[in-house]
């Protein structure tokens, strides 16, 4: 009887995304559950949401779990037919999902004018600058390092200071507490991505 009342809760798209996108967002990327949930997400593509799809997308994305029976053309039309009405956090985990498609040297990407949407809203996220980037920034002006803040780099992340050390561009990122989880010894879904993508 549990059994079939799991089934019956995981064929519901809302439960399939949020049990997922929750999974990621907390930095457990447990590669067999991504795997053993790949169908059902596959076979329920018709029923999620706006937010469902980008939830998908980001938590594989996270994961770093292949699935090509997931994320094909069919999932490319879903994507193109709910465009105008996703939010802007949808379009930021969908240009991070297509950046993870490309490292993936995938079939599945989104048509161009879709990915620059993506991109475009994605960089348009004002930089914030912890007391802590701050305070190492400071530090590092101390040391005679020249430093430059929230630079901008190809993937449309921003790195939080960029020095050069005997002629070589070194990226600093400045993960405080509110990166990780457990105590801070587990980086959350986001830093995780943050660091594979930069």
């Amino acid at each position: 009887d549990a059994a079939i009342q799991r089934e019956r809760e995981f064929s519901n798209s809302q439960h399939v995304a949020n049990l997922l996108w929750a999974n990621a967002a907390m930095g457990i990327v447990d590669k067999q559950l991504f795997l053993s949930f790949m169908p059902a997400a596959a076979k329920l593509i018709d029923s999620y949401t706006n937010q469902g799809i980008a939830n998908i997308a980001w938590a594989y994305a996270v994961a770093d779990v292949d699935a090509p029976t997931l994320f094909n053309a069919n999932f490319i039309n879903k994507c193109v037919e709910k465009e105008d009405g996703f939010e802007i956090e949808n379009f930021r985990q969908l240009h991070q999902w297509h950046l993870w498609q490309t490292k993936e040297k995938s079939n599945s990407r989104l048509p161009v004018d879709f990915q620059e949407r993506c991109y475009d809203i994605f960089i348009s996220e004002e930089p914030t600058v912890s007391k802590l980037q701050d305070d190492v920034v400071a530090q590092l002006l101390h040391i005679g390092l020249e430093t430059k803040e929230e630079v901008l780099v190809g993937s449309g992340y921003r790195i939080d200071a960029i020095v050069k050390v005997n002629g070589k561009t070194i990226g600093i990122e400045v993960d405080g507490p509110h990166h990780f989880i457990r105590k801070g010894r587990f980086p959350l879904g986001s830093t995780i991505l943050k660091r594979r993508q930069v």
